[in-house]
């Protein structure tokens, strides 16, 4: 028997693999240790789940035993929830309530954040605030250095969220003022922009959903943020489903398992079928291999290859933009997604096809011509986006060498820019395959999975 086929190696990888996958408990942690005290008395029954340390994730909870389909994992008292009730009837309260115009929920909680971290040891919440995160990496937070070098409608969309953020921290600096009663320095240096925007992101990626009615001295902005101490440990996978809801019988924030879980292995939740530029942008981080990821299309680049002379460009423009085929366009694993497909065959249709456009957009094949026209235009976007993604990454590397920003912002970007460049390379292989089927006289193209045919 060759070397390492034995049951003795096999044995021996696995324990490796399982090994490199396991986490770190750290649970005996002081600030963990903490946590546990200060849920307990607020009626959180023992769980069998731990704080742990993993390789991929980071810091998650792992199984302390095997966890069964639909088994109920935390069951988090209402009164370990931080919601709007929560700063409502803090010493916050009869001064938020007085604020003109009523804050929106969301700003409730934040001044709340703000105002308890600063309390330090006089806060009910510092065992909570102690395990939060000191810093985060969701776009309102990376460099300009570092959002330039983003994928440009990524890059907008942080420009963007940015200035929300600055513009709602700049219209509350008044009502911020008045809590200074309740403040042992200036309201100015306890509510500064940078605080504001670390609790601004704490809500944003570490709230869970739950649905209330307005409460009085709010906004009638939707209330449905709540935070939820150990609970928001959970990491992302979009490979799990779970169930997590607030049980009004029970009066608790419960998780239940939709699939089982290995002993010692980390335990997730599902954040949403997010693609991998909404996670960044929304909660800092880029998944590896997720099913959801994919690349955009700008919409402008449909027409990038196509030629200027057609007198009907603008008609089919207009079909599109009628039938939401304008956006969402994306290249996949599996290659280019059916909007971007069905957007260039109707984009390609020759002057004697025109009239045929509704069959393309119930997905029928006009003609071989067209499918091959539309394939190769597919095959230019995607070359044009990948020259572009290796280009990127060139200019990421340049700037962690020369340390011109911080280091794990880049290698976030770096991360984005990596997954995306394996997304175009497996869909310009995919295409591949489908042209070389068009230049195959015994196997039309029309054969292959792309071109929704049967046979």
């Amino acid at each position: 028997m060759k070397k390492g086929r034995g049951r003795t190696s096999r044995i021996r990888r696995r324990k490796l693999g399982s090994s490199q996958s396991r986490g770190v408990n750290e649970s005996y942690k002081p600030e963990f240790i903490a946590l546990k005290k200060w849920l307990k008395a607020r009626k959180f029954e023992d769980t069998n789940l731990i704080p742990a340390c993993f390789p991929d994730t980071g810091r998650g909870l792992m199984s302390k035993t095997s966890l069964q389909e639909g088994q109920l994992i935390i069951s988090l008292p209402e009164s370990c929830l931080l919601t709007t009730d929560t700063v409502l009837r803090s010493r916050l309260g009869p001064y938020i309530a007085r604020w003109q115009p009523p804050p929106s929920p969301l700003l409730a909680l934040c001044t709340f954040l703000v105002a308890e971290r600063h309390a330090g040891d006089r806060s009910p919440w510092k065992p909570y605030l102690e395990v939060l995160p000191k810093a985060y990496t969701c776009a309102v937070c990376l460099e300009p250095d570092v959002v330039a070098l983003l994928p440009r409608p990524l890059a907008e969309a942080a420009r963007e969220q940015r200035m929300r953020v600055r513009e709602l921290f700049t219209s509350s600096r008044g009502c911020f003022s008045s809590l200074q009663p309740l403040l042992s320095a200036a309201a100015k240096s306890v509510f500064s922009y940078r605080a504001f925007r670390w609790a601004w992101c704490t809500v944003n990626t570490r709230a869970v959903y739950m649905a209330r009615g307005r409460r009085q001295g709010l906004s009638a902005e939707p209330d449905t943020c709540a935070l939820a101490p150990f609970l928001d440990l959970l990491n992302h996978s979009p490979a799990v489903q779970v169930d997590a809801a607030f049980n009004e019988e029970s009066r608790c924030y419960e998780v239940r398992t939709g699939s089982g879980c290995r002993r010692h292995q980390e335990v997730f939740i599902c954040y949403g079928a997010h693609d991998s530029r909404r996670l960044l942008l929304e909660y800092g981080f880029v998944p590896r291999a997720s099913p959801h990821a994919c690349v955009p299309v700008p919409p402008d680049m449909l027409v990038k290859y196509l030629p200027s002379a057609d007198k009907q460009m603008n008609k089919k423009i207009a079909i599109l933009k009628d039938h939401d085929l304008i956006e969402n366009l994306t290249f996949g694993w599996d290659g280019p997604s059916w909007r971007l497909l069905t957007a260039l065959r109707l984009l390609c249709l020759e002057p004697a096809e025109f009239l045929c456009w509704k069959k393309v957009l119930l997905g029928e094949i006009v003609s071989d011509v067209n499918e091959k026209k539309s394939l190769d235009i597919a095959q230019k976007i995607c070359c044009y986006l990948t020259e572009e993604a290796s280009a990127m990454l060139q200019k990421v590397s340049h700037m962690k060498e020369k340390e011109m920003a911080g280091t794990h912002q880049l290698t976030l970007v770096e991360t984005l820019w990596t997954e995306e460049l394996k997304i175009l390379r497996a869909s310009a292989e995919t295409m591949s395959s489908v042209q070389r089927l068009f230049a195959s006289p015994r196997c039309p193209a029309r054969c292959h999975p792309l071109c929704g045919c049967d046979t």
